[in-house]
């Protein structure tokens, strides 16, 4: 009989990394053991036929894997288009013979070089359990280190490998048991990880926060009574800034937003490292179709970008300028045979809440907050809702 001090799960031939808790561990301790050579419950088959990786071409999704000597994503390099003829057994375990890197393979599969076939002789190997059959492989094996001579057949077969046993025979239902087991532990353990995740960016964001103030409540009230006025854009900003032509070819790659015109991908349509003009976060945009777009972050623009400056305004009253100047530069009289220019933004009068015959910009804030909370709240509540129940299955 064998014992086993503690079950780890093997970091690079074919489970899942890191320990399992102490009541697993604590069931394993207490089980009966039995040591068993691993040609006695495996065939040790050779590949149907192997094919080199340096001529083939392994496509990155297809019907049948393509496993090497790879120490992880199953052994798979991806996937290959050959004769179905050639294909290995699946519900198998290949063994790379000079790696002793070693994955189930559930669905037939071509293989290339040094890969040997593990074909179980017992009727009861099959998903549920062969991961339980690869750490305790991977155990067995773990002496062994890349780059050594290969594994022969008959030293494969001769591995002594330790499994749980119950009246002389291999306790198949403990197996069984045991991995369920493991894998709810690790449902657990991403399920609470998914759960602080998703707290954190609620608070982060600032987005669990949904209950209105009573000057929110006031604001939305009064909406019918509000005072507007008309204002010209150039009196409000300042003259508008026009971005400069920057032809595809000539853009190095980076990390800076580069906005030109259109509604894909907000019109950012590249990231370059090119010295370009950076316009300040809280801004906003007008391309050559007259389409608004507030920026909250640093970017540069193309000549067919005009950048209203409204950063020195709160962020939400920026939000809701841009609202305003979207409304009315683009009505339709911009298009490709008529840009929308920097002038054009200079020109541009726009609609806006206002006291004292000037812009109530905090009316305006004030207004963005609400409409932010009414959006959020019904994603929030099930948010909450999600967590909740997480956690009650989490802490079972």
């Amino acid at each position: 009989m064998g014992s086993v001090q503690s079950f780890e799960t093997p970091k690079s031939r074919g489970g899942r990394p890191g320990k399992i808790d102490a009541p697993l561990n604590k069931k394993l301790s207490e089980v009966k053991w039995g040591e068993y050579r691993l040609g006695d419950l495996f065939e040790v088959n050779s590949y149907t036929k192997r094919f080199d990786a340096n001529k083939v071409i392994v496509l990155e999704d297809g019907k049948y894997p393509y496993v090497v000597r790879m120490s992880n994503n199953n052994g798979q390099k991806g996937y290959i288009d050959e004769d179905e003829i050639y294909l290995n057994e699946g519900n198998t375990i290949s063994f790379g013979q000079d790696t002793a890197t070693m994955f189930y393979q559930e669905r037939p599969y071509f293989t290339g070089d040094k890969i040997k076939i593990l074909k179980a002789k017992f009727r009861e190997f099959d998903k549920s359990n062969a991961q339980f059959f690869l750490t305790t492989m991977a155990k067995s094996f773990e002496s062994f280190s890349w780059g050594r001579s290969s594994f022969s057949v008959d030293i494969i077969e001769k591995q002594i490998i330790s499994l749980p046993v119950k009246g002389g025979t291999i306790d198949f239902d403990f197996i069984s048991s045991f991995i369920a087991e493991l894998e709810a532990e690790r449902i657990k353990e991403l399920e609470a990880e998914r759960i602080k995740e998703l707290e954190a960016h609620l608070t982060v964001t600032g987005l669990k926060d949904y209950i209105l103030t009573e000057e929110e409540h006031s604001v939305l009230d009064s909406y019918e009574d509000w005072e507007w006025n008309t204002f010209n854009l150039e009196d409000l900003f300042g003259k508008s800034t026009r971005g400069k032509r920057l032809k595809s070819a000539d853009r190095i790659p980076g990390e800076l937003p580069f906005v030109t015109a259109g509604e894909a991908d907000e019109g950012i349509s590249d990231f370059i490292g090119n010295d370009v003009a950076i316009f300040s976060e809280n801004t906003t945009t007008i391309d050559m179709f007259g389409s608004a777009k507030y920026r909250n972050y640093k970017y540069g623009g193309d000549d067919h970008v005009a950048v209203v400056h409204t950063e020195t305004l709160h962020q939400l009253a920026s939000i809701f300028v841009t609202s305003a100047i979207h409304k009315s530069s683009h009505s339709g009289q911009f298009d490709y045979s008529k840009n929308f220019y920097a002038k054009d933004a200079d020109a541009l009068n726009i609609q806006l809440p206002s006291r004292g015959g000037r812009p109530d910009y905090e009316c305006m804030a004030t207004f963005i907050s609400a409409v932010q909370k009414i959006v959020i709240k019904d994603v929030v509540l099930f948010a909450d809702r999600k967590i909740g129940m997480a956690k009650e299955i989490v802490n079972k």
